[in-house]
């Protein structure tokens, strides 16, 4: 290998490590995929409710596991799923669910021609409902979006104002402010010269900053401030992105105890919820119930008049008090958590319910395994062999978000197409990647979405 060929393929022995370690499991998936199948040819495919209006449902984020979780729900409950992903996961494994009618890929969402192309498929597959599975990239282009598709479709989504308001940090707890909603003490800053000018106070917490728009890398970093001296205060601020055009958020830390929720609205009404307990790397779900939390996100919707999905985190202090951290107005991977509940998820969210509706909002089932992702699950045991009975217990209490023994093809082929053809594709483009993220169904890049 020259001296300049690690530059040109960063991390190509831990691509090829990993395809090796894929290529092993192999045998073991197929074998499991092909028992499914075979199960399937022998006592069929499982009922499909008969809805009295089936739709047909455009379900966009194909490569992550939460569009295949609706897709399911949807198909099950008696409609018909069109699933589109943009050029670069044209392979992912879902595109081959069982509750997949059609798929087309689509230009990225920065992309000037991606309105046209989700018009032209709502034209051309009779779209009824527009239903975003966002990435953090996604969500403000698809509220950009809604006013020319629902010309042609309903689109279960916030407006440009609804979107703008949640997904900017310091907005947001301005927004909850003026609800009465607890959140942290949080100050919008555009250069680091107005982190080293703000006066932290001598006896209240410390902060930490945040960037306003997503950055997959920095989100992580939650160094407290000031530091000891004014210069290494100032040193943290000068080493972060922030600027007028990417703006950041100082922010009262609150130590304690990390919630995440998804909340499915219409009309400011509350159709869908759960609530998990969370952590920077989530890929286990299990529903736990904090009624002040609820009552939070109730109220939120409420107020603003909110359709859509959106997922909030929150903190409950040390102190017990709650506070509100953030909102990200996309489908939470916690909705895998409804796996046993197609049909009222379904009716959740192509029914209106009316805000004066006696239906109760729908939650995860009492008798609900929790979800978690096979071989995250596996590589969390090659890296820590001490750690494999407390993986054991996980795989035994709860249920692989993507496998489904009457739909096996997504389980065989996200884990044996859709990651393989991205670590080869990076392999050849010479991108270095951080991990391997099976839920979201992507590579996790430095500086990525």
């Amino acid at each position: 290998m020259s001296p300049g060929s690690g530059r040109r393929w960063p991390g190509a022995a831990r691509t090829l490590a990993t395809q090796a370690l894929l290529a092993a499991a192999l045998p073991a998936n197929l074998a499991v995929t092909a028992a499914a199948l075979a199960r399937g040819a022998i006592v069929g495919a499982p009922a499909r409710e008969t809805p009295d209006r089936p739709r047909t449902v455009l379900v966009s984020g194909g490569k992550m596991t939460k569009a295949l979780t609706l897709a399911r729900a949807f198909h099950a409950a008696g409609h018909r799923v069109v699933l589109v992903e943009a050029g670069r996961y044209r392979l992912t494994g879902h595109r081959f669910s069982r509750a997949v009618a059609a798929f087309h890929v689509i230009p990225a969402p920065d992309d000037p021609g991606y309105v046209d192309a989700l018009v032209d498929v709502v034209r051309r597959e009779g779209v009824d409902v527009y239903v975003p599975v966002c990435s953090p990239a996604s969500s403000w282009y698809d509220a950009l979006a809604k006013p020319v598709l629902e010309q042609y479709c309903e689109v279960l989504h916030g407006d440009a104002e609804q979107i703008g308001t949640v997904d900017d940090k310091a907005a947001f707890a301005a927004a909850a402010r003026a609800s009465g909603l607890p959140v942290p003490d949080t100050h919008r800053v555009t250069s680091a010269a107005e982190v080293e000018a703000f006066d932290f106070p001598a006896d209240g917490p410390p902060y930490v900053l945040k960037s306003i728009p997503y950055d997959a890398v920095n989100r992580l970093d939650l160094t407290p401030l000031p530091r000891p001296t004014r210069e290494e205060t100032a040193a943290l601020a000068r080493s972060k992105p922030i600027g007028p055009d990417t703006p950041w958020i100082l922010q009262a830390f609150v130590p304690g105890r990390e919630y995440c929720t998804h909340g499915t609205a219409r009309d400011g009404r509350l159709q869908v919820y759960c609530c998990c307990e969370s952590s920077a790397f989530q890929v286990n779900y299990a529903p736990v119930d904090e009624p002040e939390i609820e009552r939070w996100v109730e109220t939120f919707v409420a107020d603003g008049t909110y359709t859509g999905q959106y997922s909030f985190d929150f903190i409950v202090g040390d102190d017990g008090a709650l506070v509100a951290l953030e909102c990200n107005p996309r489908t939470h991977s916690a909705i895998t958590m409804f796996h046993d509940q197609p049909g009222a998820l379904s009716r959740a969210y192509l029914e209106h319910a009316g805000p004066n509706s006696a239906r109760p909002t729908v939650r995860p089932s009492a008798t609900g395994r929790p979800t978690y992702w096979l071989y995250h699950e596996l590589w969390r045991m090659i890296r820590r062999p001490a750690s494999i009975p407390e993986r054991l217990a996980v795989v035994l209490r709860g249920t692989d978000a993507i496998f489904d023994l009457d739909d096996p093809l997504p389980f065989l082929l996200v884990h044996h197409l859709q990651i393989p053809a991205l670590l080869w594709r990076n392999l050849l483009e010479g991108r270095d990647w951080v991990r391997i993220d099976f839920n979201i169904g992507k590579l996790v890049e430095p500086a990525g979405d």
